[in-house]
């Protein structure tokens, strides 16, 4: 078994687990599924190490252990690597298996990670009557109504089950609206006068209307967030009536920094 392979689509990552846990075997269970890779690192049969690209220890564990497509070969040798995994396997896979329930449960109810969660009462009222655990505590306040899902995770350093949690805690309860203010617009270049440099974007003015009405903007949208390939930034925004619809107007200077041409296309939504 110093060499067992295989592929997920044949037998699951989990009955591959228990196999190496019954046989006590020690060594490094190397997975590999599409473009992402990770490793479960066995000691006497019990998981003790977990790496993938996007995290480690049980993190790791449970996000490989989710895999259903891809491969697997299990090299049995010695191995040196901290212990952050200390429970057993059958523990480690019911947690998975919980997780995973968690996951499917909870993406139905939000099925979309880059909407925006945007409690509609502020504390302490947000959370009175509700069982909140600390981690959810921790969470919440990073729901602005300007952070997506997403956002929320890479800030708080949480999963998407933590935070989907938080999020349904609240919405169970009545106090969030899930939001989508992307709007796709087409960039279009920022006309000035000769020697005037721009210092904002220009988007139009149907769609300042449009962001209003929802709660968290309805005192008024100064600075929006660009999202494009290379990555999101804030400007500051000017609503223009004679812009056409679904435009952005970027000044010269900004599109050449962040390498877009007119007629590319980016998201925009409100930010702080």
């Amino acid at each position: 078994m110093s060499n067992l392979r295989g592929t997920l689509e044949s037998i699951a990552l989990t009955d591959v687990a228990q196999l190496l846990h019954v046989n006590r075997k020690t060594g490094m269970l190397q997975v590999t599924s599409g473009k992402t890779s990770g490793v479960l690192y066995f000691s006497n049969g019990e998981v003790i190490h977990a790496e993938t690209v996007a995290g480690r220890g049980e993190t790791a564990a449970f996000e490989i252990l989710e895999w259903v497509s891809g491969h697997f070969e299990f090299l049995g040798t010695q191995i040196q690597v901290p212990a952050s995994i200390r429970r057993t396997v059958p523990d480690l896979l019911m947690d998975s298996a919980r997780l995973q329930d968690s996951r499917r449960r909870l993406h139905t109810i939000f099925p979309r990670l880059t909407a925006v969660p945007w409690p509609t009462m502020r504390p302490p009222q947000l959370l009175e009557g509700i069982k909140v655990f600390a981690e959810d505590r921790r969470i919440m306040p990073f729901f602005d109504g300007y952070r997506d899902f997403q956002d929320v995770m890479a800030a708080t350093g949480q999963n998407d089950v933590a935070v989907l949690q938080a999020a349904s805690l609240l919405k169970d309860a009545g106090r969030l609206e899930v939001l989508e203010p992307d709007a796709h617009v087409t960039v279009a270049e920022l006309k000035t006068g000769l020697f005037k440099k721009a210092d904002h974007l220009g988007l139009p003015k149907a769609m300042e209307g449009w962001w209003t009405v929802l709660g968290p903007y309805r005192h008024g949208v100064a600075n929006v967030r660009v999202i494009w390939p290379k990555g999101p930034a804030v400007e500051r925004v000017e609503f223009l009536p004679g812009l056409p619809e679904k435009h952005v107007a970027i000044p010269r200077e900004l599109m050449q920094g962040w390498g877009l041409s007119e007629g590319a296309h980016v998201k925009v939504r409100p930010a702080p």
